[in-house]
């Protein structure tokens, strides 16, 4: 069988996480100064990059009977103006009401039948301003990935000329003898695979031995996530409904706090976090007397040294993960920043990211019946010791256009699942860092305390850090 791509485990993970609560994709809220272009220059933009992403021209196909990990096919029967959207604000169209439409149309699952992305352009915004909301499984990329996917759907000038649609024919389609033909016959060869990357690694021994002995350390750190947190209203069941809610802070704040305070660019973002989670907890007269477990996303895609995103030009998941735990216990604001920073330094040295890599490539190996019945298990029993998940992606620190327009910001979105109430995303663009938060629409109505309390929290790190 030929014109298919297979699914990797992570990949296939995020497919198999989503239920009828989970709606497991990614997404963005870019806005963008006005006059709003008309719709079809719009649907003629992104109709021309289209040859860039292949992607998008891609349906996910289950193999039966779950003999193999699904594979990306050519969709035969690809219609753009099913994924490029159109709708508009009703008056005054500000934020508030940006917002209730971006949680409406995120709580809202992709159609599995038909490639997994979507862009809606939102017109009606204050002041002649336009919005472009997106969103795409994570089964096709991570948030590092999605950077470069808006790098490549905008432009670095106001003045770059629209490209032109190239012509584009559907590869055929495999059947579902084919897709199983093949599964089956990768399993037959799975072991010589895996004997075959055993044997590559002993002409390397002593690199084997270091990365063996980083995996361990990391599995021995990882263990500590057994033990579950204290109860709390941050976890429990969810609902298919999602609440939205914004903030942003300065890329310049946190250099200030940085530089009086010190720790890491990422340490002071957790920090603010951190804030913004103890003030939640004691507005719903919660003890703070405890830690806020936060599952960390970490990038391990190959980094080149002197740029921001750690991109290598691929659309798939290049992920793996930390678990940091946040002192909300900490009233003093320095206090916490400190602990945080110590934390993440004990994190790093851990390897508990390289622990996590090396589960999903073992994942390679296990037959796929069992892969799709044991991430759903493993998912949930990691949810119930998990409080919320927090993502930090570097992105362009300099501005992007469409057709000629400003993005004037872009707020990110992070999907909920298992036990999860509230996740928080970040996004640093042209000198801002914006913070998208997505809350269960049944369980936090007061999602916009949290939102409160990280800018809250910001305000107390750079008093401190002048007054250092």
């Amino acid at each position: 069988m030929t014109n298919t791509d297979r699914l990797s485990p992570l990949d296939a993970s995020f497919l198999h996480l989503e239920n009828e609560y989970a709606s497991m994709h990614i997404g963005s809220t870019s806005i963008f100064e006005g006059p709003a272009p008309a719709f079809e220059e719009v649907r003629a933009l992104v109709e021309a990059k289209l040859a860039d992403i292949p992607r998008y021209r891609q349906v996910v196909r289950f193999v039966p009977m779950d003999l193999g990990r699904p594979v990306w096919a050519d969709d035969p029967h690809f219609n753009l103006d099913f994924h490029v959207r159109h709708t508009a604000l009703p008056a005054p169209g500000g934020a508030a009401e940006l917002r209730r439409l971006v949680a409406r149309v995120m709580s809202q699952q992709l159609d599995r039948s038909r490639p997994l992305w979507e862009m809606w352009i939102t017109e009606g915004l204050d002041d002649g301003r336009w919005a472009l909301v997106s969103k795409v499984h994570h089964a096709m990329v991570d948030g590092v990935s999605g950077a470069e996917l808006l790098s490549t759907v905008l432009d670095i000038s106001p003045d770059a000329e629209p490209g032109v649609a190239t012509e584009w024919e559907p590869r055929p389609a495999p059947s579902s003898v084919e897709l199983a033909t093949e599964a089956v016959a990768q399993l037959v060869k799975s072991p010589y695979e895996q004997f075959r990357a055993l044997r590559a690694a002993g002409r390397v021994p002593r690199q084997a031995l270091n990365q063996l002995k980083e995996v361990g350390t990391g599995l021995s750190s990882l263990a500590g996530i057994l033990s579950a947190p204290p109860e709390s209203s941050l976890n429990g069941p969810i609902g298919p409904h999602r609440r939205y809610v914004w903030t942003s802070v300065s890329v310049d704040d946190i250099k200030t706090v940085r530089a009086g305070l010190g720790g890491s660019f990422n340490d002071v973002v957790l920090a603010t976090i951190t804030r913004g989670f103890r003030k939640l907890l004691r507005e719903r007269g919660e003890t703070t007397d405890r830690v806020v477990r936060t599952l960390v996303p970490v990038s391990v895609r190959p980094r080149v040294e002197g740029e921001v995103a750690s991109g290598d030009g691929t659309m798939e998941n290049r992920v793996s993960a930390m678990f940091a735990e946040l002192p909300v216990m900490l009233e003093d604001p320095g206090e916490a920043l400190a602990a945080v920073s110590a934390q993440m330094a004990d994190l790093k040295e851990s390897k508990q990211a390289v622990a996590g890599e090396a589960l999903t490539s073992v994942a390679e190996f296990t037959p796929p019946m069992l892969l799709a019945l044991g991430e759903r298990v493993a998912a949930r029993a990691a949810q119930r010791n998990v409080n919320t998940v927090t993502t930090n992606v570097p992105g362009p620190q300099l501005p992007l256009y469409s057709l000629g327009r400003r993005m004037e910001a872009v707020y990110p979105f992070v999907p909920l699942a298992g036990q999860i109430r509230l996740g928080v995303a970040m996004f640093s663009y042209d000198g801002t860092v914006y913070f998208g938060i997505t809350g269960d629409f049944d369980t936090c109505a007061d999602v916009e305390v949290l939102s409160d309390g990280i800018e809250a929290g910001m305000e107390d790190l750079l008093h401190l850090a002048r007054s250092a």
